[in-house]
């Protein structure tokens, strides 16, 4: 039945086909008893502690999927144990010109340059004022297309101050190849600076009284191994929580598309099935360079439970799902749940 669904939203350019999907559900869990019908038959109660919270699974969206939080309860219905919204940033901007979403069917793969395209954080706070119940919300932060980097860390700290009433739990992305210099954040002493200033306003909410949020760093699939080394560091060294392994890739290698394929295409970010090997590698890396210390969630690739099986060997904790979502459809996320 998904396969027949999924033949037939391919026939629409990648993004009308995202926005239509999650327009339709939004109208049909109107119906009275739909919600609570597709939610008994895709979701999975097993409970997970991370980070010091408790997950009701292991299976979550990634981010860029929602990015304004307007989907949360479509994706609940679908399965989600949580939801990371965003990425979100201090003002609105439309993103890059479309078309910027675009499929590689024969890789199930996905090739995107958004740009980081949301309605701003004051908008998403107040959503997420009415956000569900018993579903894990994360948000994706970042900073402006217009924001210099060298005043990139007050767009952090925007977002943090406003978000943290409302999420459970933060991930600071430096890692989208979309947002022109942003990936430069991921410097050794850019980045120490970005998450340290987010963890003291973090230990002065919690004088104030408000519970501690946990912060995590989403990283690119293309550091060196001296830049995970660099990195195994800076996460002790500003004691943020965790990390995300990984975002998508700036390489083509391995992709059964054609040349001319690519070529049309262009800049963007790749995710899917070829993203595997590679974001798993990251993820192991990290894990036995800090003898297991630093929470994962593990991303990238992941298109069948046995797949997201060898993420949790290689050290995750949490799985995160996008591209093999789009493909394989709410059985994955069922799958994965049970693990």
């Amino acid at each position: 039945m998904y396969k027949l669904l999924v033949k037939l939203l391919f026939l629409m350019p990648a993004e009308t086909a995202h926005y239509f999907t999650l327009n339709v559900l939004h109208v049909i869990q109107k119906i009275p008893g739909v919600y609570g019908l597709m939610r008994s038959i895709n979701f999975v109660k097993n409970e997970v502690k991370f980070v010091g919270i408790t997950f009701p699974n292991r299976v979550g969206l990634a981010a860029g999927f929602d990015k304004n939080a307007k989907y949360l309860r479509e994706f609940q219905s679908m399965g989600f144990g949580f939801v990371e919204i965003g990425t979100v940033t201090p003002l609105a901007q439309p993103g890059n010109d479309k078309p910027r979403l675009f499929r590689l069917i024969k890789d199930e793969a996905i090739i995107n340059r958004m740009g980081f395209n949301n309605d701003g954080v004051d908008v998403v706070v107040e959503r997420l004022k009415n956000r569900p119940k018993d579903l894990i919300v994360g948000g994706n932060i970042g900073k402006n297309k217009v924001t210099p980097n060298e005043n990139a860390q007050r767009d952090y700290e925007i977002c943090f101050e406003k978000l943290y009433d409302v999420v459970d739990y933060f991930v600071v992305n430096v890692s989208s190849p979309n947002t022109p210099n942003l990936r430069a954040l991921q410097d050794k002493e850019p980045l120490t600076k970005i998450l340290s200033s987010l963890i003291s306003m973090r230990n002065g909410f919690i004088l104030q009284g408000k519970i501690a949020k946990p912060v995590l760093l989403k990283i690119a699939p293309d550091l060196t191994a001296e830049q995970l080394n660099d990195l195994v560091d800076i996460v002790r060294d500003t004691q943020i929580e965790g990390v995300v392994a990984t975002n998508t890739t700036i390489s083509r290698e391995g992709l059964l598309a054609s040349k001319t394929q690519i070529a049309q295409i262009g800049a963007g970010g790749l995710s899917g099935k070829i993203l595997f090997n590679h974001a798993t590698e990251v993820l192991s890396h990290l894990h036995q360079k800090s003898n297991g210390t630093i929470p994962l969630i593990g991303v990238g690739g992941i298109d069948s439970a046995d797949k997201a099986e060898q993420k949790m060997k290689a050290g995750a904790t949490l799985i995160q799902l996008y591209t093999g979502f789009i493909y394989k459809g709410p059985r994955l996320v069922k799958d994965i749940a049970k693990l």
